[in-house]
């Protein structure tokens, strides 16, 4: 199931309709909400943030990023939350990057770290500086 719009074109489209402006001169947006839905009308994404801002014509800042990825399926039930003080969007290359922290939750593990960077077409975050992670799973035969 494909969501109808790629997760950082929802973001960059608002500035889209504005080429002739200067990106940076942009008011940035203020305690927003996003949501992206399948193809088949099922619950994708929720992107929220206290602020976006256009850093130029290739980037979008991002203050308190909060990113929540569901099934996409009649279940809704949520897969991903990643939690991010300041991230930088890239919507061409479909990236998000970070120097400060960043916190991944899933059922079965937790991550934090630094200089992080999330792959929307891979669905992958790497963490690059103090990472650390907790898994909530049972890890069978590891001593053996």
């Amino acid at each position: 199931m494909k969501p109808r719009h790629s997760l950082l074109t929802l973001l960059a489209a608002a500035g889209s309709a504005l080429p002739a402006a200067e990106p940076a001169l942009l008011a940035p947006a203020k305690n927003w909400s996003a949501a992206l839905f399948t193809r088949e009308n099922f619950h994708s994404m929720t992107l929220r943030g206290s602020e976006a801002r256009f850093a130029d014509a290739e980037s979008i800042n991002v203050v308190d990023l909060n990113l929540t990825v569901f099934a996409g399926d009649a279940t809704n039930h949520v897969e991903t939350i990643l939690l991010s003080s300041a991230a930088t969007f890239l919507p061409k290359q479909n990236t998000a990057h970070g120097a400060k922290g960043v916190r991944l939750i899933r059922d079965d593990l937790e991550a934090t770290g630094t200089r992080w960077t999330y792959d929307h077409a891979q669905k992958r975050v790497s963490l690059h500086d103090r990472v650390r992670i907790v898994f909530n799973a049972e890890l069978q035969s590891i001593l053996k």
